[in-house]
């Protein structure tokens, strides 16, 4: 049941829906104009200013292709894209054109108000994008578009509805810049910190650890991740990957280390810090510091996080046939060397700063939480705003 004064429609019924073009590439006179042209990649669930533009086309690339200028405040949304893209929707800051896989709503602005959609589809993204047709490509048309169902309160209520959510967007782009300012005060500092005029090879500090689970007494089967380090094996692939029988699983200990070999140049070394204890495929490579007196453990986890380590690792895997590194090259790469105390002075400063960015994080998935709570009261009509 909708609220007293709500009504649900179909978008087509109070939006005409368009799409652009892409003029043709081989005729250099259609590119490199003054007309900013917009594609997928630039809706991201925000608003498109002039600097997030990355192509531009001249008058005649408008006139001789399927392109059109778009008014500075139209809603647009992404038909197709890969990943998350499909269903996101941005507000143009600028006049533009836009390509054919973005579509502009042009509204009838006494029945919905770009704003109160705006809210509505980012509320409604998911459901939006189980609208794409079934072939190989899943995406969004024109025609899937034109049914989206929308509960539309009166217009000043959609004025009152989008302020109040605007206030949290506020928030928690204010969070997204601080979380960014921190984390590149982080990489940084590290970057200038761990600068030596001596490096030693890994190896001199490493040892491989290779014990088994031959009796199977551990059960706990974790995997590494690109970026979060060890995790449940049904968060990084969504299904169960893990043998019915782990005896020849590897045993990773608290404190150690563990990288596949064959992706190291697109993942990451982790350490096992949150499990006492866990098992991994027998992939992994599974390493520990021999004498922490040389190396400090955190040291060597801020330097694996550097520039600089990623690149030489990096390098490492060029030229192997499947672009591997196995455990004698990672020991071959040069860290740069420090007496331990001056390593953990490095590790002090990185900590407390990976702290406060953690903290800001948290924060930040707090208002995102509170935001997506709000919007299931005011965007059903649960709560009333007057």
């Amino acid at each position: 049941m909708l609220p007293n004064g709500w009504k649900k429609v179909k978008l087509g019924d109070v939006a005409k829906v368009t799409s652009g073009g892409t003029p043709l590439r081989t005729q250099s006179e259609y590119w490199n104009g003054n007309i900013p042209w917009v594609k997928t990649a630039q809706i991201q669930n925000g608003h498109i200013s002039k600097d997030q533009v990355d192509e531009y086309i001249t008058e005649l690339g408008v006139n001789e292709s399927s392109a059109k200028i778009v008014p500075k405040g139209t809603l647009l949304m992404a038909m197709y894209g890969q990943g998350k893209t499909r269903g996101q929707v941005a507000i143009l800051d600028i006049d533009a054109t836009i390509n054919q896989a973005c579509a502009a709503f042009h509204l009838k602005e006494d029945e919905v108000l770009t704003p109160y959609l705006f809210q509505y589809f980012l509320f409604h993204y998911e459901n939006i994008r189980n609208l794409s047709n079934d072939g190989g490509q899943k995406n969004l048309s024109a025609e899937i578009i034109k049914k989206i169902p929308l509960d539309l309160p009166p217009i000043e209520e959609q004025k009152k509805i989008a302020a109040t959510l605007s206030v949290w967007d506020s928030a928690i782009e204010k969070m997204e810049k601080l979380v960014e300012a921190k984390e590149n005060s982080y990489a940084c500092f590290l970057a200038t910190s761990i600068t030596s005029d001596a490096y030693a090879e890994l190896g001199t500090f490493l040892t491989e650890v290779s014990e088994r689970n031959k009796d199977e007494k551990i059960q706990q089967v974790l995997s590494v991740s690109n970026s979060k380090g060890f995790v449940l094996p049904e968060e990084q692939f969504d299904r169960k990957v893990a043998s019915e029988n782990l005896s020849n699983y590897k045993i990773v200990r608290l404190g150690q280390y563990a990288y596949n070999p064959s992706r190291i140049n697109v993942g990451s070394i982790a350490r096992l810090n949150d499990w006492k204890e866990a098992v991994i495929s027998p992939m992994y490579t599974v390493f520990e510091i021999g004498d922490q007196k040389q190396l400090d453990s955190d040291f060597l986890l801020h330097w694996l996080n550097s520039s600089e380590a990623k690149q030489r690792i990096k390098n490492s895997a060029q030229g192997s046939v499947r672009e591997t590194v196995g455990f004698g090259d990672l020991c071959k790469i040069k860290i740069p060397k420090f007496d331990l105390k001056k390593q953990q002075k490095i590790v002090s400063v990185l900590n407390t700063m990976n702290q406060e960015s953690t903290l800001l994080m948290q924060q930040l998935e707090n208002y995102k939480k509170q935001k997506q709570g709000l919007m299931q009261k005011l965007l059903t009509g649960q709560w009333r705003v007057k």
